[in-house]
């Protein structure tokens, strides 16, 4: 569902992308080409800064959003997904937040108020909020991040890391394919 918030903001949503027919897009948000948006995903930028405005929600060109994922930011604060980034199932994006290109944020994680630097993943279940990952770091699965001195005792992504956030992004970009051809069988 497509619809506008309080402001009156309408999504935008790229033409070449793929929203389910079950998910939520809710006020400024920006979709671009090749974007898949999966099942009940929720994103919503809607809620305003003392002066009344908000920045958008930008998902980046061939990213993901899968299943379940909720996207929203406080006050109005821009949140940012980078280009060919997966957002795996039920994890939740609270802004404000930056999540660089070709990252992969594991099932189950929460990020806030962080910047996640290009080619860095998020594994499973994990928290990251008040800090910035660097560009090519990996935080396994479970982990608790809430300071920059913390990423300190994280190792950099490994190549078989990164190949397997790669894989993730290109089974999720043929789906936008395939559901575009059978979009109208819904």
């Amino acid at each position: 569902m497509i619809r506008r918030n309080p402001n009156g903001d309408l999504p935008q949503v790229h033409e070449t992308a793929f929203v389910d027919p079950t998910a939520i897009l809710c006020g400024k948000i920006v979709v671009q080409e090749n974007v898949f948006i999966g099942p009940y995903a929720v994103i919503r930028a809607d809620e305003v800064n003392e002066a009344g405005d908000m920045e958008p929600i930008v998902i980046g060109a061939h990213s993901n959003i899968q299943d379940g994922v909720v996207i929203h930011s406080k006050a109005g604060g821009l949140v940012e997904i980078g280009e060919y980034t997966s957002i795996a199932h039920r994890s939740i994006v609270h802004g404000p937040c930056r999540v660089g290109s070709r990252v992969f944020i594991g099932f189950n994680s929460v990020l806030f108020d962080c910047q996640v630097g290009d080619g860095s993943v998020v594994r499973h279940n994990s928290v990251v909020e008040h800090c910035t990952v660097p560009p090519g770091f990996y935080i396994p699965s479970t982990s608790n991040i809430h300071s920059d001195a913390e990423l300190a005792t994280i190792e950099p992504v490994t190549p078989d890391v990164a190949g397997f956030s790669e894989s993730v992004a290109q089974a999720n970009h043929e789906l936008v394919k395939g559901y575009k051809r059978i979009r109208n069988e819904f």
